[in-house]
C-alpha cells in the first residue's frame, strides 16, 4: 500500500474534538450531584458503625471454676501452705583415701545399718605400708625391752674374767719392771730393757683401768637417757603403724548411720577422692554413696511475710501430700530460719514429720496446716472455700470475686482467711459458686458475660 494512503487512513482515526459538549470535559451537573451524595452516605454509615461498635461492645467471655468448700475434719486452722518433703539429714558419704572402687554392695533404695560396709577399695599399698610399720615398731620394742633388761649375767662374767685376766697379766709387768730396774742398777741390762718394761706396765695398767670401767658398766646396764630415747622411738613406730591402719581401715567405707541409700554416685572400677573430685568424665569422685535416715522427716515450707506473725514454735499442723491425701501425719514445727528472703519476700519453716511411714518420699509435695493454740481456740473454727488466686481482685481497698449468676457477673466481697500455692482460702462464700477466674479487668457488676467454652 503506497505511504499516502497510509496517512490519509491514520488521518482518519483522529478524535473528533468538536463533537463535545460546552463544558470543557467536566461532567453534568446532576451526575456531580449524585457522586457528592454517595460519598456522604458512605461516610455517615462508616460514623455510624464505628460509633456502634465503641459504644456498644459484646458479652465479654470469661473462664469459670467452681469454688470448693474446705473439709471440716480438722478445726482450728490458722494457716496452710504448701512445700517439700526433706531429709531432716542427708549424708553424703565420702572416702579418707584415695583409691579405686574394687566392690561396691549397694544400689538406689536399698536400707542400710550403722557401720555396714558400703564399698571396698583397692588396698594392696595401705597393706604393704601397714606391714613396713608393723616391722618398724617390732624393732623399737626388741631394742627397748634390750636396754630395760640390762646386761644377761654371762656378759657380767665374761666382763669380770677379762678384768681378771688384765689384773694378772699387770701384776706379772710389775714383777719383772722390778727386776728389770735391779738389773739396770747393777749394770747388767742396758737402759732400753728398762724402757720397754716400763712402757708394758704402764699399757697394761691402762687395760685394766678401761675393762673395770666396762664391767662397771655392765653391771649397772644402760643409761635412763638411752632407755628413755628408746622409749621415744617406740611410741614414734606405734604411731606410724596406727596412722597405716587407719588409711588400711579407711579403704572399707561404712555406713555412718541407719538409714536409705539415696543416691550411688560411683561405680566399680573409678577412682575415689576427698582432695581433688572432678566433675569432668572419667575424672576421681569426691563421694561414693548418699543417705538419710527416712524416719526424719521433715516439710520445707516457705511463708509469706505477711502469714509469718501467725506462727510460732512448736505450733502443730496437719500434713498431707499430693500422693496420698488420704492420709494425714501429725506435724510440728522445728526450725524457723534466723532471716528472711529478700527476693521471695518468705520465711523459711521446717515442720518434723512426728509419725512418718513408708508412704514418705524425700521432694514429695507436702500441704501442712497450721492448727490454732487449743487454749486459744473454742470449738471448731469455720474452714473457708478455696478459689485460685486469679479470681481475686482489688475493688475500692476490699477483696472480691465475681460470681456467675444467670448469664450475669455479680461482684462479691470476701476475706481472705489463708494463703496457699496455687490459691486463697477466703470467708464470704458457701462453697459450689460459680467463680470467674479469667475475665476482663474492666468487667462490672451485673453485667452480662459469656462462658468461654459455651454458645
Amino acid at each position: 500500500m503506497p505511504i499516502d494512503a497510509k496517512h490519509e487512513e491514520l488521518r482518519g482515526l483522529k478524535i473528533d474534538r468538536s463533537a463535545r459538549g460546552s463544558n470543557d470535559g467536566e461532567p453534568p451537573a446532576w451526575a456531580r450531584r449524585y457522586i457528592i451524595i454517595g460519598v456522604a452516605v458512605v461516610a455517615v454509615l462508616g460514623v455510624s458503625v464505628l460509633g456502634y461498635r465503641l459504644l456498644s461492645r459484646g458479652n465479654p467471655e470469661v473462664e469459670v471454676v467452681r469454688a470448693a468448700a474446705e473439709s471440716s475434719d480438722v478445726g482450728g486452722v490458722v494457716l496452710s501452705a504448701t512445700g517439700y518433703i526433706v531429709a531432716h539429714h542427708t549424708i553424703n558419704v565420702n572416702s579418707k583415701v584415695t583409691g579405686r572402687v574394687a566392690w561396691i554392695g549397694v544400689e538406689k533404695g536399698d536400707k542400710v545399718k550403722e557401720g555396714q560396709v558400703l564399698v571396698r577399695l583397692e588396698d594392696e599399698e595401705f597393706r604393704a605400708s601397714y606391714e613396713q610399720a608393723k616391722g618398724a615398731l617390732d624393732n623399737a620394742k626388741a631394742y627397748l625391752q634390750e636396754l630395760e633388761h640390762g646386761s644377761r649375767p654371762e656378759e657380767i662374767q665374761e666382763a669380770q674374767h677379762n678384768l681378771d685376766e688384765a689384773r694378772a697379766t699387770l701384776t706379772d709387768d710389775k714383777l719383772t719392771l722390778d727386776r728389770t730396774k735391779q738389773l739396770f742398777s747393777d749394770g747388767v741390762v742396758a737402759r732400753q730393757v728398762l724402757d720397754d718394761a716400763i712402757a708394758k706396765f704402764d699399757a697394761d695398767q691402762q687395760k685394766v683401768n678401761s675393762l673395770d670401767k666396762a664391767y662397771q658398766l655392765m653391771k649397772i646396764g644402760p643409761r635412763p637417757e638411752e632407755i628413755e630415747r628408746a622409749r621415744g622411738a617406740v611410741a614414734q613406730a606405734q604411731g606410724q603403724l596406727d596412722y597405716a591402719k587407719s588409711q588400711l581401715d579407711a579403704t572399707l567405707i561404712k555406713a555412718p548411720v541407719t538409714g536409705t541409700i539415696l543416691d550411688r554416685t560411683a561405680e566399680k572400677g573409678e577412682l575415689i577422692t576427698a582432695q581433688f573430685a572432678s566433675s569432668a568424665a572419667g575424672g576421681p569422685q569426691g563421694s561414693v554413696v548418699s543417705l538419710a535416715d527416712l524416719n526424719d522427716l521433715q516439710v520445707e515450707l516457705d511463708i509469706a511475710q505477711a502469714d509469718f506473725a501467725r506462727l510460732g514454735p512448736k505450733q502443730k499442723g496437719i500434713i498431707t501430700t499430693d500422693a496420698y491425701p488420704d492420709r494425714k501425719y501429725n506435724g510440728e514445727i522445728a526450725q524457723i530460719s534466723p532471716e528472711a528472703n529478700r527476693q521471695k519476700a518468705t520465711v523459711q519453716v521446717k515442720v518434723q514429720v512426728l509419725n512418718p511411714d513408708a508412704y514418705l518420699r524425700p521432694e514429695m509435695n507436702a500441704t501442712v496446716k497450721f492448727l490454732a493454740d487449743e487454749k486459744k481456740t473454742s470449738g471448731t473454727q469455720p474452714q473457708g472455700v478455696f478459689v485460685p488466686s486469679s479470681a481475686l481482685r482489688d475493688f475500692d481497698g476490699k477483696k472480691v470475686v465475681f460470681l456467675v449468676f444467670q448469664g450475669k457477673a455479680h461482684l462479691r466481697e470476701v476475706h481472705v482467711l489463708s494463703q496457699r500455692a496455687d490459691g486463697v482460702i477466703v470467708d464470704g462464700l458457701v462453697g459450689g459458686e460459680s467463680v470467674i477466674s479469667d475475665g476482663p479487668q474492666d468487667l462490672k457488676d451485673g453485667e452480662k458475660i459469656t462462658i468461654k467454652g459455651q454458645s
